[in-house]
């Protein structure tokens, strides 16, 4: 992209290639939905101006919308150019320039760009706005990917296997680690607050976008269901892991119970009754009893052994749904150990 003074619009390859920092235009409520990650938000209008302004552009004109628009934006000039300012010292790093996006690329952007412009400052709009990103993302997941899952009960620690790995030719995607959420009723525990979902995706799409820009061949994703809390992978993505390769990670089961001793216990307890209950109709009343019960009495083993036997039949029941598996026993190793010996396996090529 030009570094040139501009208000020309771009498309997202292009728009993406600057270096500038990208300002969300939009409403507050429209952000937090979704946006460009690494985006930040400078709204022009609040989620209540906005509102006004949609409902007399339908009932009464375009150009009443504007007036409505220009009636909420001029008092607030001087405030709005102190902010972007502000956001050009703190985030330029020394480049006096902002990408810029509104929903469709239409009157906010342009607006705004136009008062960025009148103090020096460099814009480039995002042709189609964020409209158009979102297709960029979903197209993301169309691609064919060289997929290849890690898959294994629970307490394996297959995340921290994943996320072990810094060979060249193996790109990993953590999911777990974009949506906040370990995918079992446990899963929110000790976790960031969860994106939105389409936020999810576009961070999920943001990786997709480095693995085909790195020199790596194959992209190392844990094997998940569909749902993460509530972020659900996308599913035309989801379509290609259940057809991909899988590496089986075993390891004892007195040594699953540490590993998610290790993991839950520093939780509260409040907490770990509540996930309990969540699935107690699944687990059965005597189960539940049991894990609720060794929880109030801090028996963390206890606890995890009385619901390992309902996440290992439904592990299983997977599992007979996938036809490519190397099963690879890890008990007693360590990261570095357990990666050396995946490695030494004879994998099927992708």
């Amino acid at each position: 992209m030009s570094e040139k003074p501009t208000n020309s619009s771009y498309p997202v390859t292009d728009f993406r290639n600057s270096t500038s920092q990208i300002v969300d235009v939009r409403s507050p409520s429209e952000f937090c939905k979704g946006h460009w990650p690494g985006a930040i938000n400078i709204p022009l209008f609040s989620d209540t101006e906005r509102e006004l302004i949609g409902k007399s552009y339908k009932k009464e004109s375009r150009l009443k919308a504007i007036f409505n628009g220009l009636k909420i934006i001029l008092p607030n000039t001087k405030k709005l150019l102190e902010i972007i300012l502000k956001t050009v010292k703190e985030k330029g790093k020394g480049n006096r320039s902002l990408r810029i996006y509104c929903w469709r690329g239409g009157m906010r952007s342009s607006a705004f760009a136009w008062l960025a412009r009148t103090i020096g400052i460099n814009t480039y709009l995002l042709k189609g706005g964020y409209k158009n990103y979102r297709k960029w993302v979903l197209n993301q997941f169309e691609a064919d990917l060289p997929i290849r899952l890690i898959g294994g009960k629970t307490g394996t620690r297959k995340t921290d296997l994943l996320n072990y790995i810094n060979k060249e030719n193996i790109f990993v995607i953590d999911l777990e680690g974009i949506a906040n959420h370990r995918g079992s009723s446990f899963g929110s525990l000790g976790m960031a607050e969860q994106p939105s979902s389409q936020q999810f995706e576009n961070i999920l799409a943001e990786s997709l976008d480095e693995f085909q820009e790195s020199n790596s061949s194959e992209i190392w994703i844990e094997a998940e269901s569909s749902n993460l809390g509530k972020c659900r992978i996308p599913n035309s993505l989801y379509t290609k892991m259940k057809k991909a390769p899988v590496i089986e990670v075993i390891k004892q089961k007195n040594e699953r119970v540490k590993n998610l001793v290790t993991l839950y216990s520093h939780n509260s307890q409040n907490e770990l009754k509540d996930a309990v209950n969540r699935i107690s109709k699944r687990l059965g009343p005597q189960r539940t009893k049991d894990a609720l019960d060794a929880i109030k009495k801090k028996e963390w083993s206890k606890a995890c052994e009385a619901m390992l036997d309902y996440y290992d039949r439904c592990y299983e029941y997977e599992l007979k749904k996938t036809k490519n598996i190397t099963s690879i026993d890890l008990s007693g190793l360590s990261l570095e150990l357990s990666l050396i010996k995946i490695l030494n396996e004879k994998l099927d090529p992708l």
